[in-house]
């Protein structure tokens, strides 16, 4: 037995491919089902993040495995599946070990040295868990790869690099905005990221932050903890209205923010940034060569 690496991710594909093989949390858990029913296959999880999709496997073979979990990590693009292969890598045995050593570690991230993905990786493995699909080999493998981001943050300047995603995006923000303070800001969304976005924007430049989802408790509970104030995604085009900076990072599947939305939002053009986490784009592309808007 040996363990199988087969992922997509922002060093291999565009966010065009990226986001039509992205999953929600609930086609997470079936991918994960999936590759474990494969007869090659004895453990399989899978870490999914809005920047990677990777499937974890211990396996029997390689190329009937590399073959089968393609496949499924594909299934949801559509389209010809010979126009998503090239942008799929392989790692196996020693070098499965490797990348995922290199991906907690924040080294694969967009971000050099950003920490986020050590709880991305914990949450591979729980999700794995979970589904009795993890056993030994992949349980070590994970809190292995753990010990070592922990250790490559604590006993290197990696952190430097930046401390998430979400911290580098509001630098450019600001930058462009030309202010670092007093902001306006909204973000959509009442998962990881957006958690973390709101606490990044109430330590910085946010004077006031609104917090949009579907689920309308869970956004009110993340922003009573950082003194904001929630509303519905039925909203989200008022507040666009108001805000001078937009996050967005929802696992939706489909456009949360349209052009025509927008333009009817803003109509007087003032500046706004708009900072699209989300796979699937939760904004409309069109959206970002519209005036006023970095």
């Amino acid at each position: 037995m040996s363990v199988l690496v087969v992922g997509i991710s922002h060093n291999s594909a565009p966010v065009a491919i990226l986001e039509k093989v992205a999953r929600d949390s609930e086609g997470t858990g079936k991918l994960i089902r999936d590759v474990a029913d494969n007869e090659h296959v004895a453990e399989a999880t899978v870490l999914s993040t809005c920047n990677r999709i990777e499937v974890y496997a211990e396996v029997d073979r390689f190329h009937g495995s590399v073959e089968a979990i393609s496949r499924l990590l594909l299934e949801t693009a559509g389209g010809v599946p010979e126009e998503f292969v090239p942008h799929l890598y392989v790692h196996y045995d020693d070098g499965a070990v490797s990348h995922l050593f290199h991906v907690a570690s924040g080294l694969d991230s967009m971000v050099v040295g950003e920490s986020q993905i050590l709880g991305q990786a914990r949450e591979a493995l729980r999700l794995g868990q979970e589904s009795g699909t993890v056993g030994p080999a992949l349980n070590s493998l994970f809190q292995q790869a753990l010990r070592v981001g922990k250790r490559s943050h604590a006993e290197t300047d990696i952190d430097r690099a930046g401390a998430s995603l979400v911290t580098a995006a509001l630098d450019r923000a600001t930058d462009h905005l030309g202010r670092t303070q007093d902001l306006k800001a909204l973000v959509v969304g009442a998962g990881a990221m957006a958690g973390l976005a709101v606490a990044t924007l109430s330590r910085g430049p946010a004077s006031s932050i609104v917090v949009a989802n579907r689920t309308t408790t869970r956004a009110q509970r993340l922003a009573d903890q950082y003194g904001g104030r929630a509303v519905g995604l039925v909203d989200v085009a008022a507040e666009v209205a108001e805000a001078d900076i937009v996050i967005t990072c929802t696992d939706s599947v489909g456009v949360q923010l349209d052009v025509e939305r927008f333009r009817a939002a803003r109509g007087d053009r003032r500046p706004v940034a708009i900072i699209d986490l989300a796979l699937p784009r939760d904004v409309d592309p069109a959206v970002g060569a519209e005036p006023g808007v970095h």
